[in-house]
């Protein structure tokens, strides 16, 4: 890994580990971070070699939410609002990008998390937390509002009266309680990153990719669709499996007792 730098990425066993690299400030997030961080989201979501992505903290946190220094000039007044025409996808909102990714994006929380740096874990696949971390919405507490989609993800994920408690009190909360809400999953934090990177690595190599794009892809219109839609996505896309690699390898290696060999196609 380089130094120095604000998102490092290293790759192994078909698996990309993305980390925020601020640990002298708890992975605060800045504007340079989140443009390299979309950089090499996309950089991975292109790679073929990469089939799973791994998103972690360096140091003692994961991301404890936006840097300090940036909040206070806002609330100075010193920071002006982005005249960018502002994006009218559901997949194409400030951080819902990477429910388009057709890979799977496994958040290792590692430490503290609260605020964007909690908002950005919503919209990865799957969430593990070290045991003894804490998490917090954070932004009641700053006068601040559920930003970046949060109050449609987080009832979707644990449930509108668990979304109301975390949005609505900002509170501090264990790994262990988000665990019982179903919002992250709890593992022990010795050898934690490396526990995660293994159920990655069995995404990776395990499961067809093309399979898990698909998949992916249907887990994230579903909220959009009504049963019939989602159905009819099913039953065009199962019919598309019968003719590709990925399935004849399903057959195959599961007959002949193997570990897969899926190329994607």
């Amino acid at each position: 890994m380089a130094e120095l730098q604000e998102i490092l990425i290293e790759t192994s066993n078909r698996v990309a580990t993305i980390t925020l690299n601020r640990p002298d400030r708890m992975n605060a997030w800045t504007p340079s971070m989140e443009a390299l961080f979309r950089q090499t989201i996309e950089s991975a979501a292109k790679d073929d070699n990469i089939r799973a992505i791994v998103v972690t903290g360096a140091g003692r946190g994961f991301c404890v939410g936006a840097e300090m220094g940036n909040l206070a000039a806002g609330s100075s007044g010193k920071v002006t609002s982005s005249t960018r025409e502002p994006a009218t996808g559901n997949l194409d909102q400030r951080y819902s990008y990477l429910l388009a990714v057709p890979k799977p994006i496994v958040a290792a929380i590692n430490g503290a998390v609260a605020g964007v740096g909690l908002c950005i874990s919503l919209y990865c696949d799957l969430r593990y937390m070290a045991a003894g971390s804490k998490l917090s919405t954070a932004f009641a507490r700053r006068g601040l509002i559920a930003e970046h989609g949060s109050a449609w993800m987080l009832p979707r994920l644990i449930g509108p009266m668990n979304a109301a408690d975390l949005l609505l009190s900002a509170r501090t909360v264990p790994a262990e309680e988000a665990d019982r809400m179903g919002l992250v999953r709890v593992l022990p934090a010795d050898g934690f990153l490396a526990a995660v990177q293994a159920i990655a690595s069995d995404l990776a190599n395990l499961s067809s990719p093309r399979a898990m794009g698909v998949i992916k892809q249907q887990l994230t219109l579903a909220p959009f669709q009504n049963l019939a839609e989602a159905t009819r996505l099913s039953e065009d896309e199962i019919a598309k499996c019968r003719g590709t690699e990925d399935y004849k390898e399903g057959v195959a290696h599961y007959v002949e007792k193997r570990k897969p060999n899926f190329t994607g196609r």
